[in-house]
């Protein structure tokens, strides 16, 4: 087995360095060496987008990078987005507007809308569907998650979401 390397990055803006395997996917050392297990695991092939989380800012599929990888990196994972005790807009839009049923995706949504709202503030359903499109969930059916999508985009322009209502915690 090759020997572990040190892997110092940033995540949900807390520092954190731990000892990964070289070929340890940065889903497994998420959850397996941080605790961090809000991030999920499904298909471990990308196509399901159950382990989306931010890198630098960007969606990334954590099921095909590896720890190694995201050495330096600034990481957002579903763990950043509340604040302690309350809910992210965003988290509370898709409770109120029944946006998830067993859960297992939502991480992976909730990331997901996070960036698309960052970079359009009032997506249409088109451009819903298409920021959407690496994503799969096996029990919504999709229209709850797209009213969880344009409540979560009047919630965040009614707090001002161009003063940090966005960012995490």
């Amino acid at each position: 087995m090759a020997e572990a390397r040190l892997v110092s990055l940033t995540i949900n803006g807390v520092a954190y360095e731990a000892l990964a395997q070289p070929r340890m996917t940065l889903a497994d050392f998420l959850r397996g060496e941080l605790g961090l297990t809000g991030t999920h695991v499904g298909c471990e092939h990308g196509a399901c987008g159950v382990c989306t989380i931010l890198m630098n800012g960007k969606s990334v599929r954590s099921c095909l990078m590896l720890a190694v990888q995201a050495e330096g990196a600034e990481l957002m994972t579903v763990e950043g987005l509340g604040r302690e005790g309350e809910l992210h807009p965003i988290q509370e839009a898709f409770m109120e507007a029944h946006g998830l049923q067993c859960g297992f995706c939502t991480p992976g949504f909730l990331l997901t809308v996070y960036e698309l709202l960052q970079d359009n503030p009032q997506p249409n359903d088109d451009e819903i569907r298409e920021a959407l499109g690496g994503q799969i969930c096996r029990c919504t059916g999709y229209q709850s998650i797209f009213k969880s999508i344009h409540l979560a985009a009047d919630k965040l322009a009614t707090a001002g979401a161009g003063e940090g209502a966005a960012s995490p915690a």
